[in-house]
């Protein structure tokens, strides 16, 4: 059946040239994982409006790099398909550059890696306490999931 997968750019935001890569991209994250008859949207945002997300949701008044809002309702679309909505990620274009740096990899590298975490998320993984860190071997199951797919999809690119 596929999955279907929305994306969107905070108002006033200038669209980034690579945005139509990331359905495709999505698609493939979700193939990998066996996720099918899914809806997903991303929203692509700024710090100020991630950092609202955050402070409404979490009570942490600071701009982060990914937010996953879990939903997990199924509907019916006007074709007579049954979606299940898993939920909504929002990531930061401004930390963006910000995470690659940090980790010393490019911006196409980081934009993927904050997808799967976020589609991660919306599926109930967690990472507790442990967070990707530069040169550190992850040990939780969702971040070794999350290196595995990046392996598997290494030769996908969005931002060239």
């Amino acid at each position: 059946m596929a999955n279907r997968i929305l994306i969107d750019v905070e108002e006033n935001l200038q669209e980034p040239e690579w945005l139509g890569r990331v359905e495709p991209f999505v698609e493939k994250v979700m193939k990998e994982c066996s996720y099918d008859g899914e809806e997903v949207s991303v929203l692509f945002c700024s710090d100020s409006f991630i950092q609202n997300l955050n402070l409404t949701y979490r009570n942490i008044d600071a701009p982060t790099d990914v937010l996953s809002f879990e939903n997990g309702e199924r509907y019916t679309d006007e074709d007579g398909n049954t979606w299940l909505s898993v939920g909504d990620i929002a990531i930061s274009l401004d930390t963006l550059p910000k995470n690659a740096l940090y980790f010393e990899v490019d911006a196409d590298e980081e934009l993927k890696r904050l997808l799967v975490h976020g589609i991660l998320h919306l599926h109930g993984m967690d990472h507790g306490e442990e967070h990707v860190e530069k040169g550190v071997e992850p040990v939780c199951e969702m971040l070794k999931i999350q290196k595995k797919i990046l392996c598997a999809l290494e030769s996908e690119h969005l931002i060239k």
